[in-house]
């Protein structure tokens, strides 16, 4: 009899010291954005609504199959993601998540893993990508970006814009000022990042910037949608992370190139109302990776992060925690 492999569980701290470097990031992004444009299989979100207002559960299976013959190097596995916006008042995330990751010979489950700091640094990776890919060349000197959003997704966007516009002056805004000062100082402390100011406003953040990253938190319907083509540089790149919270549909109608990460799981979202008044969408991240020139003027390349994205970050951590005897090994 075949024994059993074994079942790892690793805590946010393990996941945060096994994470890879931004670099292997970057790949692990990559590889993520080329198989959903090739032959990865994943529904999009699978989702439910608790009783608390504004609360989901989103469920995101997602399988990759690897290159060669047998399934040893095939990802599979599901990350359940949940969102509570009222524990925030009661000093608890607002978002956990948990990724199961399965062994692709026999489906058994093989490790546990806390998905947040997954999901903050497979989230500003995918930015990554789409910034080295189709970040403009500077107007004046330095590379400019606006960082609209201090919260999780500000901070592991940092070190990504660091690598990926290496000399860059950052201008970070969010509703919350001593929030914004905190990631400025952060961002001072960043590795390719040479300046780093906080704005009056959002609108005060955009303008002029070569690049611009959104992760501002959810707003009120009335509230969404600021961001429009007077605020942008005529080749300014665009990078919401946060749906349309901040862009305003007008900027992706109008834009050069709209790229989404995964076309099926946008449009989804678009039916259910988070994107109001936007087109469909061009050929997806994945599809346009191997452009031969930018497109002149603005990119949108909006992403709302996959599943695939969880299982492909989440192998590599699983990986190196098996070689270096990390987290708990659970019985069966």
């Amino acid at each position: 009899m075949t024994d059993l492999p074994l079942l790892r569980y690793l805590t946010g701290a393990d996941v945060t010291a096994l994470m890879p470097p931004v670099a292997q990031r970057l790949a692990l992004a990559e590889a993520t954005l080329r198989g959903l444009a090739a032959d990865a299989d994943l529904p999009a979100k699978i989702g439910v609504h608790p009783r608390t207002d504004q609360s989901f559960g989103h469920a995101m299976p997602a399988y990759l199959p690897g290159s060669g013959a047998g399934h040893t190097a095939d990802r599979l596995g599901m990350k359940w993601v949940l969102g509570f916006p009222p524990n925030s008042s009661l000093g608890l995330p607002a978002i956990s998540a948990t990724l199961l990751l399965n062994d692709p010979v026999t489906g058994l489950v093989i490790a546990i893993l806390d998905a947040g700091p997954i999901t903050a640094h497979r989230t500003a990776a995918v930015s990554g990508v789409a910034i080295r890919a189709f970040a403009a060349p500077a107007v004046a000197g330095r590379p400019r970006a606006a960082l609209i959003g201090a919260g999780v997704q500000g901070h592991s966007h940092l070190p990504v814009l660091g690598y990926t516009l290496p000399g860059l002056d950052l201008v970070i805004y969010d509703r919350d000022p001593d929030r914004a000062a905190a990631l400025a100082e952060a961002a001072r402390n960043t590795t390719g990042i040479a300046t780093a100011r906080v704005a009056a406003s959002a609108r005060d953040a955009v303008e002029g910037a070569d690049v611009v990253v959104t992760a501002a938190s959810f707003a009120a319907p009335k509230d969404r949608q600021q961001m429009t083509n007077a605020w942008l540089t005529p080749n300014a790149l665009v990078v919401p992370v946060d749906y349309a919270t901040m862009c305003a549909a007008e900027v992706a109608r109008n834009a050069a190139l709209f790229t989404v990460d995964h076309r099926d799981q946008w449009l989804a979202n678009r039916d259910a109302g988070q994107f109001d008044n936007y087109p469909d969408p061009g050929p997806i991240l994945g599809e346009v990776l191997n452009l031969t020139a930018r497109p002149a003027g603005r990119i949108v390349a909006q992403h709302l992060g996959t599943g695939l994205a969880d299982v492909v970050f989440g192998t590599a951590i699983a990986s190196a925690a098996a070689a270096q005897n990390v987290g708990i090994v659970l019985p069966r």
